[in-house]
């Protein structure tokens, strides 16, 4: 569901302090042996990750706690997870590297202002999918369970349960099966 919204002082605020936290205290700590540290660094800011999750220090998450990630979900490095609004990654779903998770856009039918104009959707990735690489998943996109999103692919709309699909904006490639 898309939904007007407003970035409130407050956010700003404790985004202001996130950016200060993820450049000393998430970024540099690169090491798989790490991977704890920056559960537990996100945790603190808000964000419901599971202990079995990872996310490497290279990723840029706008607010960590709009940020909910199930056992065994991965996101790769330099994935930028623009999430005003609530981004959801399943069990075992992974994100590879490059991808761009964008939960906010403009309201067109309106002129845009600092205070006015900005609309947002939560993004759910379900279990067991993939996001291929350099791959943009929009606002109030749901990405079926099994489903895999080709590398470039640009995706505006929800994507079938085990499907494949690819290309901008993306479009059905085949159904996926497993072996």
């Amino acid at each position: 569901m898309i939904r007007k919204n407003r970035v409130s002082i407050s956010n700003k605020i404790m985004r202001a302090i996130w950016n200060v936290v993820w450049i000393l205290l998430f970024r540099p700590f690169g090491l798989r042996v790490f991977r704890l540290w920056r559960i537990l660094i996100l945790k603190s800011f808000g964000a419901k990750v599971s202990w079995k999750s990872s996310v490497y220090c290279s990723t840029k998450i706008w607010a960590p706690w709009n940020l909910e990630m199930e056992e065994n979900a991965g996101v790769g490095p330099h994935v930028i997870i623009y999430n005003q609004d609530i981004v959801h990654i399943g069990k075992n779903a992974k994100i590879s590297q490059y991808s761009y998770l964008c939960t906010a856009g403009h309201d067109t039918s309106e002129l845009n202002t600092a205070t006015s104009g900005l609309i947002t959707g939560r993004i759910d990735i379900k279990e067991k999918s993939w996001i291929g690489t350099r791959a943009f998943i929009g606002m109030g996109v749901t990405i079926g369970e099994g489903a895999i999103v080709g590398a470039t692919a640009s995706v505006y709309k929800d994507v079938e349960p085990w499907t494949i699909v690819g290309g901008n904006p993306a479009r059905f490639i085949k159904k996926r099966e497993l072996k």
